[in-house]
């Protein structure tokens, strides 16, 4: 969460507990993955906490480069293609799921692009007013390209999803990443993964009325 250290662990814990209620909604081990988003979430919001507490505070130095770390693996290599395996894992329709394969094949693109740029490469988080920019000097020449296809596979499996609902939650991810383009450009890391994270009470929507349908369907 992008604004201070106590919006980023109050939200962090808030949207952990809602990630905890989340996975207990759960009737089929095909959904694990789609109800542990919330969770994963609510740990990264953690993670940029620390991340703010030794930006701002010395004593706290030796905890930068972890959560640093922390917070970019699970924003820029499982995020990619977490999203389009917890749809797959869900979907039944096999002609969505040979779309989805392709959108997991994506993601998984990014995500092995992103892992090599973290190795390799640096990262400086700098706290800018009420937001932390990550200053790294990742290839500019594809910048776009890989940004493309992240939207892509973050957001495209949630409409392609014969999942009731899941179309509100990219909808709801499409609009926070308009507006975070829009009016936060520069922080576009941390403050779309804020507004991602608010996103979990519609996972957990989602799932509570699949449960709800499930336990009112006849067994025969």
């Amino acid at each position: 969460m992008c604004f201070s250290t106590e919006a980023s662990f109050a939200g962090g814990l808030i949207i952990a507990g809602i990630g905890i209620a989340t996975i207990r909604r759960v009737h089929k081990p095909s959904q694990i993955i789609f109800a542990s988003i919330p969770l994963f979430f609510g740990l990264q919001q953690i993670a940029e906490g620390f991340l703010w507490l030794s930006l701002q505070h010395p004593e706290f130095a030796a905890l930068q480069k972890p959560a640093t770390y922390v917070f970019l693996v699970m924003a820029e290599v499982f995020w990619p293609a977490m999203v389009p395996l917890a749809v797959l894992w869900m979907e039944k329709n096999k002609k969505k799921r040979k779309i989805l394969w392709v959108m997991l094949a994506m993601g998984i693109s990014v995500s092995l692009y992103f892992t090599v740029c973290l190795l390799a490469l640096s990262v400086k988080p700098e706290i800018m007013g009420y937001h932390i920019e990550y200053v790294d000097n990742f290839p500019k020449s594809v910048h776009l390209v890989v940004f493309g296809i992240y939207l892509v596979t973050s957001i495209a499996p949630l409409f392609i999803s014969t999942i009731k609902r899941t179309y509100v939650l990219g909808i709801l991810m499409f609009v926070s990443c308009l507006v975070t383009i829009v009016f936060f450009t520069q922080y576009l890391t941390s403050v779309w993964c804020f507004f991602a994270a608010t996103m979990s009470l519609v996972i957990y929507w989602i799932l509570r009325d699949e449960k709800r349908k499930y336990k009112s369907t006849p067994n025969y």
